[in-house]
């Protein structure tokens, strides 16, 4: 993670400068491959020239921009390659124009880059001599060496832009592109010509629908970079390339040497933040959310992945659920400051969203769009994320409830698919709160993807009301404190496992009954088998119990295996642990873990379930509420309807 120490500017006039000749090569250039094989042909042989002249979306608004043939089979033309992956609408989508946009840019980037690199060594100079046929036999092979190291920095470069600048576009969808071939180094403008008529071939080839086209777009961009660096390894004269960092400041991006430009845009957060002290009570959810903001923190942004995703102990979604007041969103304010300070520490993108309900649309499928806009903006691998979706149960819809809008169960769907479904993959750069003062009124498949359960039920001894009180008051008056020791009582690991303890037995009743019956007929719950039976008996009490919800506790078990939290000095100081490669981080991570044990698995089991049989037993408590209150409305109508008639 060590940065160069010497950072230049490239100006935004010097990248603009560029954006007509980028235009062009995106728009039409000739090219004959020279290392790589042709897949397919680089234009449909049974359209005219006409034909394609008048579907060409992009169009330029330069005279005379467009002077070389446009006859089929002439050149490589990538925007039409890229008007041609919507299955020929004649509108340009969102997606294209972006790429469109995107290639550009990191085009004339990259144009820029070489020429300061040009600029910085004698190559600008013996350009102009080579052109006025002066150069010396004994500087022809410093000027070859110079141009290759040009064409390298600049395939990088564009390579890097083009990534850097579409982080945010990416889906879930994954490509194999495989190796890209014509790298190409006699001169930068060759190797870009390369390069364009490359990702031209990989388009035709792999890109079928919006979702590919962009991942076969940053795909691409990944080997490309992969095989430029692996060049640039036994390359000479790029020093003053890789000691110095290039600053594009319109785009927050540093370009360091041969080092993919990970850091994409976070958020800019206008949240208060809260110290964990200022959470007062609610002491496994802020145990397990102070752990969380570590845990997201061990992703390796080269592996894309997180050890503690690798072991089985990672959170990807939670609830959070208590009474209006108890501090769910000071846990959420708590949380996220957490993560916004290690993140600045480490200088990695923290980008923090919450879902409300202004992403409820009345237009037909826009809340589903809306809501898939946040997810992806939240799972990007090149940034910790943190999203939030508070009042939940208003946000999205209950299926079969009738007051549900089409819009909340578009939301729903987006999200039950998202947090567990059939494409969903947990990296452990990002994690997903949902909160509700009424869990009961959320739909119960999207409750259960919730991997663990916060209850957030605020203070609850004395000493937590007293802490609350003098916290709240502030320093701005005379009241003495008395014979009481501030936030004793908050001391988290003393507290936590107070807390994990009392969950030997069920806090709900309905499951305490189910636990006194199984243990009274089996014995003491100490073997798989028994604790199956245990499961199996609360399923029978509740047919809600799911084999999903089998998972969530054994998830649950998993991070209780990792119940330690990353040492503070692993975060401040991030060459300890942070900036290691992911096997030494996955190494350190497994010396902290602890073994399961038998009292681990029954707590998290009552845990879970408790808050289960909490849910189903106000939802229950609220359908028969409603019920009869639609019978007393039927009964006073039938009576008005009688009394009109009379």
């Amino acid at each position: 993670m060590s940065q160069s120490a010497n950072f230049m500017e490239l100006k935004e006039d010097d990248i603009r400068k560029h954006f007509v000749p980028a235009a062009e090569m995106l728009m039409q250039l000739d090219h004959t491959p020279r290392l790589a094989q042709a897949r397919l042909s680089l234009s449909s042989p049974e359209k005219s020239p006409d034909v394609a002249a008048t579907r060409r979306r992009f169009r330029s608004t330069t005279p005379g921009l467009l002077t070389r043939s446009t006859a089929p089979g002439s050149g490589v033309r990538l925007l039409d390659r890229i008007a041609e992956t919507d299955d020929d609408d004649p509108l340009t989508s969102p997606a294209q124009a972006a790429v469109a946009h995107a290639l550009r840019r990191a085009l004339s980037i990259a144009l820029a880059m070489g020429e300061a690199y040009a600029d910085q060594t004698p190559l600008t100079e013996l350009k102009r001599i080579n052109l006025e046929g002066r150069l010396p036999a004994d500087r022809k092979t410093e000027f070859t060496e110079l141009l290759a190291a040009e064409a390298l920095i600049t395939l990088y470069t564009f390579g890097n832009a083009s990534s850097y600048l579409l982080a945010s576009h990416a889906t879930e969808a994954s490509v194999e592109v495989g190796s890209v071939d014509e790298v190409l180094t006699d001169n930068a403008p060759l190797a870009l010509h390369g390069a364009i008529w490359e990702l031209d071939q990989k388009l035709g080839q792999f890109a079928t629908d919006e979702d590919t086209f962009i991942a076969t777009v940053l795909a691409y961009c990944e080997q490309l970079m992969d095989k430029v660096a692996g060049r640039a390894s036994t390359a000479g004269r790029l020093a003053s390339f890789t000691d110095n960092s290039f600053r594009v400041e319109a785009d927050d991006l540093t370009l360091n040497g041969f080092t993919p430009a990970r850091t994409a845009k976070g958020s800019k957060l206008t949240m208060t933040f809260k110290k964990p002290n200022e959470v007062v009570g609610n002491h496994i959810a802020k145990y397990q959310a102070m752990k969380l903001a570590k845990m997201l923190m061990a992703y390796d942004f080269e592996r894309k992945l997180n050890p503690f995703a690798d072991l089985g102990g990672f959170i990807f979604t939670f609830m959070g659920d208590g009474a209006p007041g108890t501090g769910k969103t000071t846990l959420i304010q708590m949380m996220a400051g957490l993560i916004s300070g290690y993140c600045e520490t480490a200088g990695y993108a923290f980008r923090y969203q919450n879902l409300s309900t202004d992403n409820i649309d009345s237009y037909q499928g826009k809340s589903g769009q809306n809501a898939k806009a946040f997810i992806n903006n939240i799972i990007d691998p090149n940034v910790i994320g943190f999203g939030t979706i508070d009042d939940i149960d208003q946000l999205a819809g209950k299926r079969g409830d009738r007051q549900s809008s089409a819009g909340q169960l578009e939301i729903t769907a987006v999200l039950m698919e998202s947090f567990a479904g059939a494409n969903t993959v947990v990296r452990g750069n990002c994690t997903f709160g949902m909160f509700s003062n009424y869990p009961e009124n959320v739909d119960d498949a999207l409750r259960q993807r919730a991997g663990a359960r916060f209850l957030v039920d605020g203070p609850q001894t004395r000493d937590d009301y007293v802490d609350i009180l003098n916290l709240l008051m502030g320093k701005n008056h005379d009241i003495p404190l008395g014979d009481f020791e501030p936030f004793a009582a908050q001391e988290i690991k003393k507290a936590v496992a107070a807390s994990f303890e009392s969950h030997g037995k069920p806090h709900e009743e309905g499951l305490l009954r189910v636990y006194e019956k199984v243990s009274k007929e089996i014995g003491a719950l100490d073997t798989i088998n028994k604790l199956g039976t245990y499961l199996k008996g609360i399923q029978e009490a509740d047919h809600r119990f799911t084999g999903r919800a089998i998972k969530n506790i054994t998830d649950a078990v998993k991070v209780r295996a990792m119940d330690f939290e990353l040492p503070d000095e692993w975060m401040e100081e991030p060459d300890l642990f942070l900036f290691k490669d992911y096997e030494t981080k996955l190494g350190m991570i497994k010396e902290l873990r602890q073994p399961i044990t038998v009292e681990m698995v029954i707590q998290e089991i009552n845990r879970y379930a408790d808050s289960e049989f909490r849910y189903a037993d106000k939802s229950d408590e609220v359908a028969v509420a409603n019920m009869v209150r639609e019978y007393g409305l039927t009964e006073e109508a039938k009576k008005r309807y009688l009394e009109s008639k009379g």
